[in-house]
């Protein structure tokens, strides 16, 4: 269900949401200012989620630079005074990111930036779709990194 947003003195309130369930082992949603102060955070959390799950070094950096990326984007399109959602989901060895704004812009991010460039080279999937709500366009990045499996000789046998 997309949030039903009213604007007060410039600001973008968030009214008649209701979140969706969660599982809690696996799965965290934030909800930010769309501010670019905000990425710090964002970065953060998919470090400690893919440090959790068992990425390497390398993955970890990708994640934090793919989802700081996908943030950018979705932030320099957000609504002035609007909300940011992200929310990431560990299962078996894959972690996912979604970041979803409002915008008046209903137009998908360009496949051909230097930014999805970024993105598409540091992570295993990317995708990025809009779709009118009434009260402007809801624009989604989704983002998927795979954990690199090492089978060891002579491991669990």
């Amino acid at each position: 269900m997309v949030p039903k947003q009213h604007s007060n003195d410039g600001e973008v309130n968030v009214t008649d949401w209701e979140p969706p369930s969660l599982r809690a082992q696996n799965e965290i949603e934030l909800w930010l200012g769309a501010d670019l102060a905000h990425l710090p955070i964002v970065r953060s959390v998919v470090a400690t989620l893919a440090t959790r799950a068992d990425f390497d070094l390398d993955s970890i950096a990708d994640l934090r630079l793919a989802v700081d990326e996908a943030c950018s984007t979705l932030i320099t399109r957000a609504l002035p005074g609007s909300t940011m959602r992200c929310r990431f989901v560990v299962e078996d060895d894959e972690l996912r990111f979604q970041g979803t704004v409002l915008s008046d812009n209903d137009s998908a991010p360009s496949t051909k930036s230097f930014g999805w460039r970024v993105l598409s080279t540091l992570t295993d999937s990317v995708d990025a779709h809009v779709k009118s709500n009434g009260q402007g366009h809801q624009v989604d990045i989704e983002l998927a990194k795979r954990r690199v499996v090492v089978d060891v000789p002579g491991a669990g046998a």
